[in-house]
């Protein structure tokens, strides 16, 4: 018996058929991850908070706040939920104003355990990731410092992997605050024991010279703030 001939349109359409069928079952591209906002502190006054903020830690008010200095040891969390996120950073502003100049280290639950990476951000500016190894108990250094004509040089080291990130942005801002904070742009923390910060200096000098304030956090509370060095422990 004769082989069966299909005429080119015919032999086009069935192509076309088996090419859109292919389509159909190809595993889809992936998709760039939806970056999270760490972004000014919401409803503040001038008091203390319980457990009613997005931020939590010590944050200095005035002016002419030109750099922090600061380090901190990552915490092993635990995941409760998939919209866990935890966020250790330091910065300048976003306490009475509507930028932040920040950098620091976060770890993510939305995969069902947690994944850790640095970044820093220029609020309102979408944050920068790293492709850099983090991992619990590690030691980061960091700083964020002001120079001329509204630019910034934000450094992220990662002392245990022996890495170092450091990055120059042009922000028009107000240098109104300086923090040392831990934040949630979820509003939902994964579990820890502590966070211990260390270290950090405003403008060269100890951070508690600037009479800096405490603000809780979730189930979060600090320990006071001594020669520059507290902890954020479960309140």
């Amino acid at each position: 018996m004769a082989s069966l001939r299909l005429r080119k349109p015919a032999r086009a359409a069935i192509a076309g058929l088996l090419a859109l069928s292919g389509a159909a079952f190809a595993a889809p591209a992936a998709q760039a991850a939806t970056p999270h906002f760490f972004a000014p502190l919401h409803n503040h006054g001038g008091h203390p908070y319980s457990g009613n903020s997005n931020w939590g830690g010590y944050i200095a008010q005035g002016s002419g706040f030109k750099s922090i200095t600061g380090s901190w040891t990552m915490p092993d969390v635990q995941c409760n939920t998939s919209n866990d996120l935890f966020a250790p950073w330091i910065g300048i502003d976003g306490y009475g104003s509507q930028t932040v100049e920040q950098t620091g280290v976060q770890a993510d639950c939305s995969s069902g355990s947690p994944v850790y990476s640095g970044w820093y951000e220029m609020y309102p500016a979408a944050p920068v990731y790293f492709n850099e190894p983090v991992s619990a108990g590690d030691t980061f250094n960091a700083s964020v410092v002001a120079g001329t004509r509204s630019s910034y040089t934000l450094t992220l080291t990662d002392v245990t992997q022996g890495w170092t990130k450091t990055t120059k942005q042009t922000l028009r801002s107000q240098d109104v605050s300086a923090e040392a904070v831990m934040e949630s742009p979820t509003q939902s923390y994964p579990s820890f024991s502590q966070l211990n910060f260390a270290n950090l200096k405003v403008n060269g000098q100890v951070f508690d010279n600037y009479s800096p304030q405490s603000i809780d956090s979730g189930p979060y509370t600090e320990t006071a703030l001594q020669n520059g060095a507290f902890s954020i422990i479960p309140g």
